[in-house]
């Protein structure tokens, strides 16, 4: 049952991170935490990806441990993959799925650093 109940914590837990990645550059309360996340997520991608390969999450790492131990086997490397497959109820391609997330990721890190670096604040234009 703990394993359960942890299997579904990393899956909110990774829905929040992607949708913050995603979105958090809207608001500006939060546009300072959203570059950290880019930054940390693209760090994870691209400096722990040299050891564990590019695209390495550590959390993907976590649940899908977890989810060898509830006999899950042959995951990918994805978690939006595994997610993606979920939904569709079949195999959607690896690379159009990296591909897609990749572009996605670089637009929001791009919009990132324009709003906290390049957009100036309204009362001082």
């Amino acid at each position: 049952m703990l394993l359960h109940i942890t299997d579904v914590l990393f899956t909110l837990l990774h829905l929040v991170i992607i949708g913050f990645n995603l979105l958090g550059w809207i608001w500006p309360a939060t546009r300072k935490l959203h570059f950290i996340c880019v930054v940390v997520a693209a760090g994870c991608w691209f400096i722990l990806g040299i050891w564990f390969g590019i695209g390495y999450c550590p959390i993907t790492d976590w649940q899908w441990q977890i989810k060898e131990k509830l006999g899950e086997h042959d995951l990918p490397n994805s978690f939006i993959k595994y997610y993606a497959d979920q939904i569709s109820g079949g195999s959607i391609s690896a690379t159009l799925v990296d591909t897609i997330t990749a572009v996605c990721f670089f637009m929001a890190a791009s919009l990132s650093v324009y709003v906290n670096f390049f957009l100036k604040p309204k009362g001082r234009r």
